[in-house]
Formats: C-alpha cells, structure tokens, sequence
C-alpha cells in the first residue's frame, strides 16, 4: 500500500510560501526556539502601527513571520493549551487514548489476564477504539480544530500585520 503524499508544492505556491516551511523538516525542537525574541520586543507597543495600503500589509507579514516565527509558535502552542483546557472533555479523551495505548503497549504482546478473565492485545485495542471514538465525536475535536486555526491566524497575522519593521530593516532594503 503506498503511503498518501499531499502536494504540500501546490498548496503554497498560489500564496507564495514555498520556502517557508522547507526549514521546519529539518530542524529539532531546541533549534527551533532558538531564536525565540524578548517579550518586550514581541510586545514593542511603540512599533505598532496600521499599515498604510495592502502591499506594506504583505512586506510587514512576510517580515514579522520569519522574525517571530519561534515566538508565533509559542503563541500557537498556547492557544493550543488554552482549547484543549476549556475542552476538559476532549482533553480527557486524547489522555485516555494516549493511556490505553501505553497500557497495552507495556504487556509487551502478551494477554492481559484478571483473575479467570483473559483479553488478548487485539480485544483491548478494539475496546480502546470502541470506547474512545464516539467519545471522541462527542468532545467535537472539529470545532475545536477549528477555533484554534481561527484564533491563531487572527492573533498571529494580526500581529504581523500591525507589528512594524524595525528602522535597520528599512534602511537595508533601500541600500539594496
């Protein structure tokens, strides 16, 4: 069976984002942090300003994406935290089936044996999804998905968009 590849080339080449993501295959967690900027840079209320048409809206995202890029996962990651404890039902679903598998996976194969009752590896692994999808359904993963791609492209590109370059990078643009 052959593994299903999404043409991640064709999805980004309309908005122009080819390049972006070429670095986050390669790169480990604490490399990607690395370059995380002060908060008081991130919260720079004196850089904050409206941008004056859409092309200066498209050179501030592009800027602000690639210079706060560690500190917008941050931001993701938290909002990620935040849905995930205001959706304590999806959250004890997602433990659930993390434990279940952890359990099963520490009897290493053999049967789970209480008392006279015996249930093979096979048996807890269906009772696991048996128990776990409609609970699943239940805690309405798709809303929260949802809300969590809303909230952080609002919060994300609302920053970018409103967070102006520092003077440096204007004036090394002119040079060029």
């Amino acid at each position: 069976m052959s593994r299903l590849s999404i043409p991640i080339d064709a999805l980004t080449s309309r908005m122009n984002l080819s390049g972006r993501f070429d670095g986050l295959r390669s790169q480990s967690i604490t490399s990607r942090f690395a370059n995380l900027r002060p908060i008081t840079e991130f919260f720079d209320v004196k850089r904050v300003s409206k941008p004056a048409n859409f092309s200066e809206v498209q050179s501030r995202v592009n800027y602000n994406l690639g210079y706060f890029s560690s500190n917008y996962a941050v931001v993701f990651v938290m909002l990620s935290i935040y849905s995930l404890l205001t959706n304590l039902t999806l959250l004890f679903v997602i433990l659930l089936a993390v434990g279940g598998v952890y359990g099963i996976g520490k009897l290493q194969g053999n049967d789970l044996e209480i008392g006279s009752w015996r249930a093979t590896s096979s048996q807890l692994y269906t009772a696991l999804l048996v128990v776990c999808i409609p609970l699943g359904f239940w805690a309405s993963p798709f809303s929260t998905a949802l809300w969590l791609i809303g909230a952080s492209g609002v919060t994300i590109l609302g920053h970018a968009a409103f967070m102006d370059k520092p003077i440096e990078s204007a004036f090394s643009e002119e040079a060029v």
